[in-house]
């Protein structure tokens, strides 16, 4: 890959999504456009550069973002956000909700990538809720994991490490071609609606406030002007006393932000005085 390829792939990627590509990311963005190369009969990076600035591109475009964009997760992952949403957030904001007249608990998966975050929160929520009545809304920027996300369906290797009695509630195991695989239950499944966004363009696909929200793992891509510009947005989303959680290797230390650190990667809207 030439340094002039690199520089215009990380310019379009950076526009479109904010991630930002260092210098170490060269070869992870080589071996992942090696697959895009192949998809759109490119013979080269050089062609391929050039097919992106065709005025036809937007699809490609977006295959693009797809290719680059990182999805690993699991179910529970950082199991304290889990824990602490269990036995403090939904407990206290269900003792608001008379009060404050909220229909129902809302909640935002920010960066859902195949929908492990989504389903752990759903999960979460069956098991502690009660009668309050719950929705999760789900968002990411790769329509590619989107739709596998709205599925639901998990091979063995990734649910093996879930409990017994979890995978029994929660989970349908497949049987003849669907042997091997583990769908989330249409009781939960439901409970989830999933959306194809851009965090940093254009205003989510829904209107009311959040009692919590989930972005983790997200702006360890961005730097830190992009990183303030997520957390202001996040933050108008919030109900005051509502709950912003990051990956435990994110902080928002150096960044100008109006929430307050509660535990480690856990914030919190300040309530109105």
């Amino acid at each position: 890959m030439k340094d002039s390829e690199f520089e215009f792939i990380r310019s379009v990627v950076y526009e479109r999504s904010r991630i930002n590509l260092g210098p170490d990311k060269r070869e992870l963005v080589s071996a992942r456009l090696g697959k895009r190369l192949r998809a759109t009969n490119a013979p080269s990076l050089h062609a391929y550069c050039q097919l992106l600035q065709a005025p036809d591109a937007e699809e490609e475009m977006g295959n693009l973002i797809d290719a680059i964009s990182t999805n690993h997760t699991f179910f529970f992952r950082e199991n304290a956000h889990f824990d602490f949403l269990r036995e403090q957030a939904v407990p206290e904001m269900a003792a608001r909700a008379r009060a404050e007249h909220w229909p129902k608990l809302n909640i935002w998966s920010a960066a859902c990538s195949s929908g492990e975050e989504p389903y752990s929160i759903a999960m979460t929520l069956a098991g502690c809720a009660g009668p309050w009545p719950w929705q999760i809304e789900a968002t990411d920027i790769s329509h590619r994991i989107l739709a596998k996300a709205k599925l639901g369906v998990y091979k063995e290797e990734t649910v093996s490490r879930l409990p017994a009695d979890v995978r029994r509630a929660h989970f349908q195991e497949g049987f003849g071609p669907q042997a091997g695989n583990h769908r989330v239950k249409a009781g939960l499944r439901d409970r989830v609606a999933f959306h194809h966004l851009n965090l940093l363009a254009g205003e989510p696909p829904f209107r009311e406030p959040f009692q919590v929200i989930f972005c983790r793992n997200v702006m360890i891509y961005f730097d830190r002007p992009t990183q303030e510009q997520l957390v202001a947005r996040l933050a108008r989303r919030l109900v005051p006393g509502g709950y912003l959680f990051v990956g435990h290797s994110e902080s928002l230390t150096h960044i100008n932000h109006p929430l307050r650190l509660i535990r480690p990667a856990i914030y919190q809207q300040p309530l109105r005085s």
